[in-house]
């Protein structure tokens, strides 16, 4: 990529595009476009035709997607399959047809069988059953990178897909009923805190293991990507190490210095036993991960007692 292409990063203000948004202006690009989801649909097949014949990208990052956690992947299945393949299917093919020279596409860890060899390599990609929970979404993630590697084979396009494990980050999502696993710990310490509560329900029995990878490593793994990597084959994006849900709890919960007892509710589902992702492919090209799980951790608590402190 020159630093005068003009990229466009669709979902540029969510965590992911608003972290390789931050990633490229620090590395001198300047020509960097988005748009919001009010100003262009990407469900629209018309509106995202008539964006691209107008802008006319060099390269483009595909980090809009309809994302959430268990509670929400479970709930909303007919949203998040409709949705996410609607955004996939209209930019990829506008991409195409408006001549994009580079395209990233980002997946999610739960493309995987939910009991695929651990780690998580490439080639496990469609060998078994998906979890149950976030099926509708694996789907659909699962046909973008089909797409992408379809689009390759058929009309030569230089795109690629990496799949990145499980995020947390500048602007993720606190909302209790929508967001993932980490966001929602820290808010719950953080108001058990503030409220002098003597316990904290996290749902699950705590045994599943999972990883985590700041966003901001995220972003400089994909600008390294468009970069180097010219191959068919998806790429995981992770650290390579997974602790358990327990682990994570009583690490968060250390960090936001909380001091009451946590109740594990078993009710409720756990999900994926295990997602550890094998980097060793990422690893060998030269990328890796610098931003450790507790410094991360700590990072992101200040800067979300900053934003609850702002809004009283």
């Amino acid at each position: 990529m020159n630093k005068q292409d003009k990229i466009y990063i669709a979902g540029h203000r969510g965590m992911v595009g608003s972290a390789i948004k931050r990633r490229l202006e620090n590395d001198g690009h300047t020509n960097i476009i988005g748009r919001t989801s009010a100003e262009l649909d990407l469900k629209d097949q018309a509106a995202v035709r008539d964006f691209f014949r107008t802008e006319k990208p060099d390269t483009v990052v595909l980090a809009a997607a309809k994302v959430g956690g268990i509670q929400a992947n479970n709930t909303y299945r007919a949203q998040f399959i409709y949705e996410n393949l609607m955004i996939q299917n209209n930019v990829i093919h506008q991409a195409y047809e408006h001549g994009v020279k580079r395209l990233l596409f980002l997946g999610s860890s739960c493309i995987y069988p939910k009991l695929a060899p651990q780690p998580l390599k490439e080639e496990s990609l469609l060998t078994g059953l998906l979890e149950e929970t976030n099926e509708p979404y694996a789907i659909a993630k699962i046909a973008g990178i089909k797409m992408v590697e379809s689009y390759r084979r058929q009309y030569g396009c230089d795109y690629i897909s990496a799949m990145p494990t499980n995020l947390y980050g500048p602007n993720d999502n606190y909302d209790l009923k929508n967001s993932h696993v980490m966001p929602a710990l820290i808010r719950k310490f953080h108001t058990a805190k503030q409220e002098g509560a003597a316990t904290v329900e996290v749902w699950g029995t705590g045994s599943p293991m999972r990883e985590f990878l700041h966003v901001d490593d995220l972003a400089d793994a994909c600008v390294y990507l468009l970069r180097n990597y010219h191959e068919e084959l998806f790429v995981n994006i992770g650290t390579g190490t997974d602790l358990t849900i327990k682990a994570l709890a009583e690490m968060i919960q250390e960090i936001v210095g909380f001091r009451g007892e946590l109740k594990w509710d078993s009710s409720k589902p756990d999900g994926t036993p295990r997602k550890l992702m094998d980097v060793s492919r990422l690893h060998n090209m030269g990328w890796k991960h610098t931003i450790g799980l507790r410094e991360g951790i700590t990072q992101v608590y200040e800067a979300f007692k900053k934003y609850e402190g702002a809004k009283v």
